[in-house]
């Protein structure tokens, strides 16, 4: 996508300046739909104060994240129904560096997001042993139990750019060419949207209010929740109707 290419202006950063900088584990995210002809706007808007998170010349990188639920999709429906505690559980592997975490995303107080992650020692998907012990140290210390039995209910995969505030206190990340398989099932996103998720400890962001000044808002929006919603409109994904008619209208 040219728009996200012209990133490449902007300060280049190693993945350890972007963690050192804005790791950002504990947090709050605001996620939007931009039109992708918005982006040289937002673009010129950061050249001064942000970077880019750059690795062997490139600033976009491939991942793909396997999410792992029970047959019945406990953590899907409690998502769903808007649960004040809840998590999503997967692994997710950067394929440009050949890695692989697990991680396990909860939900705490105010609506603040706390990933915990761990390197995956099995195949994408796979809960193994020492998988499976990490999980059940995070979710005791969540005051939850590990749901079981637990297997890869869908799959996502996209493209990503990190741009990151030089003060360390917005990280913004950028997927294009997102792709969700649930089922047996396959849905594209448009390829003139990106999904915009904005990352901070703190509230309202400047590169939100310039959001807000062209008319876009945050949005409702979960990559898991997609790939199951919407190649299934029988799960009751009403709630967020609207936004996937627009992700995904063909």
């Amino acid at each position: 996508m040219t728009a996200l290419a012209e990133a490449a202006a902007l300060r280049p950063l190693s993945l350890a300046e972007v963690n050192a900088l804005a790791s950002l584990t504990l947090r709050s995210c605001r996620k939007y739909v931009v039109p992708a002809g918005l982006l040289p706007v937002l673009l010129e808007h950061m050249e001064r104060d942000f970077g880019v998170l750059c690795e062997g010349g490139r600033t976009a990188f491939r991942y793909s994240s396997a999410y792992l639920d029970t047959p019945d999709l406990l953590t899907f429906r409690q998502h769903r129904q808007q649960r004040r505690r809840r998590f999503k559980i997967r692994t997710r592997s950067y394929l440009d560096s050949d890695l692989t975490m697990l991680e396990a995303k909860l939900k705490g107080a105010r609506g603040v997001t706390d990933k915990r992650r761990t390197p995956h020692d099995g195949r994408p998907g796979e809960l193994t042993p020492a998988g499976a012990a990490f999980l059940r140290d995070v979710l005791d210390e969540y005051g939850a139990a590990p749901p079981r039995p637990l297997r890869v209910a869908a799959v996502t995969d996209y493209r990503r750019t990190t741009l990151v505030e030089l003060s360390g206190t917005e990280r913004i990340t950028c997927d294009t060419g997102l792709v969700c398989r649930h089922a047996g099932q396959v849905a594209t996103m448009r390829e003139d949207l990106v999904l915009l998720e904005v990352k901070t400890r703190h509230g309202m962001t400047g590169t939100e209010r310039l959001l807000h000044r062209h008319g876009v808002r945050p949005v409702g929006f979960s990559k898991y929740a997609a790939a199951v919603a919407v190649v299934n409109p029988g799960m009751g994904a009403n709630r967020w109707s609207r936004v996937l008619r627009r992700c995904f209208d063909g």
